[in-house]
């Protein structure tokens, strides 16, 4: 299944960034983490978004790919600035599931 590789991964960045968002509000200077939080829920949402419709046989799913790998990556960018584990943890699962979107869109 074509779609196997990129679901797995956006399940995985899902998980990352609903923990994540969740950790930040844990955090002592929740107001640093603010953006971190918001880009954690959007980045989540997306990828939930992608992997239902990838579950289906809808083909027109390109433009949906595309832009969940740019948010992906603009997560992994926000989250990378901080030094908590779950952020880094969090950026690291946005950085392969922006890889798993561009080897689909190959």
């Amino acid at each position: 299944m074509r779609n196997e590789k990129l679901i797995h991964a956006l399940g995985n960045c899902i998980n990352h960034c609903n923990y994540c968002a969740d950790a930040c509000l844990d955090e002592d200077n929740v107001k640093m983490m603010v953006t971190c939080i918001r880009t954690d829920r959007v980045c989540a949402e997306v990828c939930s978004t992608l992997s239902q419709v990838l579950a289906t046989s809808y083909s027109d799913v390109q433009g949906l790919v595309d832009y969940c790998k740019k948010i992906c990556e603009a997560c992994a960018e926000e989250c990378s600035k901080h030094e908590h584990q779950h952020c880094q943890d969090c950026a690291e699962a946005c950085r392969k599931c922006a890889e798993a979107c561009a080897a689909y869109a190959a």
